[in-house]
C-alpha cells in the first residue's frame, strides 16, 4: 500500500470511532487520524458535514473511497487487509455467519439498546427490526456461549466490534453484566491494541475537555 493509499480515520476519542481505531491497530494498517473535538462541536461544522452529513464518527477515507457507518467500515477494512486473518474469505463457509453477526450489531443491537435506554416501547414484533430487547440479547448470549469468539475458535473483525461494544455498554449499565458477556469482552479488552487505544483516548479526551475549559 502506497502512502497515498493510507487510511484516514475521522475520529473523536471515547466514541464509536474507538472500535474502528482498535481494528486498524489489529490489522496492522497504515492510518492517520483526522481528529474532531466533539466537545467543541467540530462534528457539526460545515467542513465535517460535507464528509458525513449526520455529523457522526467514525468515517474512513481510503483513496477515493469514503466509508461511513460502523458496520460498513469494519467489513471494508477487514476485507482490505485479508492477510491479517480477521475476515473469512468469500468462499469460506463462515463468511455468511460472519456477515450475519457483524450486521446484527447495527440492525438489531443498537436500535434495541436505544429503545431500552430511552424506556421506549418497541414496535410490534411484526414491525420491529429486532423483535424485542430480551430476544435480541438472548440470541447474542446463545451465540457467544459457544465461544470463545463469535465464530468459535477464530477471532474476526466482528469480535473487535462486539468486544468493544460490550465493554462500553456494560460499563454504563445498558447491558447486564452476565458472565458470558463479561468473559467475552475481557478477551478483547485485554489485548494490547485495545489497551493502547484506551490510554491514548483518555489523554486525548482530557486535552479536548481542557480546550473547552472543562
Amino acid at each position: 500500500m502506497t502512502s497515498k493509499d493510507r487510511i484516514t480515520l475521522y475520529y473523536s476519542p471515547q466514541t464509536r470511532a474507538t472500535g474502528a481505531r482498535v481494528l486498524l491497530e489489529e490489522l496492522g494498517a497504515p492510518y492517520d487520524l483526522h481528529v474532531l473535538n466533539m466537545k467543541a462541536g467540530e462534528q457539526r461544522q460545515p467542513a465535517y458535514l460535507a464528509v458525513n452529513p449526520l455529523g457522526k464518527v467514525p468515517v474512513v477515507r481510503h483513496g477515493e473511497a469514503l466509508v461511513s457507518e460502523q458496520v460498513a467500515i469494519f467489513i471494508y477494512l477487514a476485507d482490505l487487509f485479508p492477510e491479517a486473518g480477521l475476515t473469512p474469505a468469500l468462499d469460506d463457509p463462515r463468511r455468511g455467519p460472519y456477515l450475519r453477526w457483524i450486521a446484527y450489531y447495527g440492525s438489531s443491537f443498537e436500535p434495541a439498546l436505544i429503545d431500552h435506554f430511552m424506556k421506549r416501547e418497541p414496535a410490534p414484533p411484526t414491525q420491529s427490526p429486532y423483535s424485542d430487547y430480551d430476544s435480541m440479547l438472548g440470541a447474542l448470549e446463545t451465540q457467544l456461549a459457544k465461544g470463545p469468539y463469535v465464530l468459535g475458535e477464530r477471532m474476526t473483525a466482528a469480535d473487535i466490534l462486539w468486544g468493544v461494544a460490550f465493554s462500553w455498554t456494560m460499563m454504563f449499565g445498558l447491558v447486564p453484566r452476565k458472565d458470558v458477556f463479561a468473559a467475552y469482552a475481557a478477551r478483547i479488552t485485554s489485548r494490547s491494541a485495545f489497551q493502547r487505544i484506551t490510554a491514548a483516548d483518555a489523554e486525548m479526551a482530557a486535552q479536548h475537555a481542557a480546550a473547552c475549559g472543562e
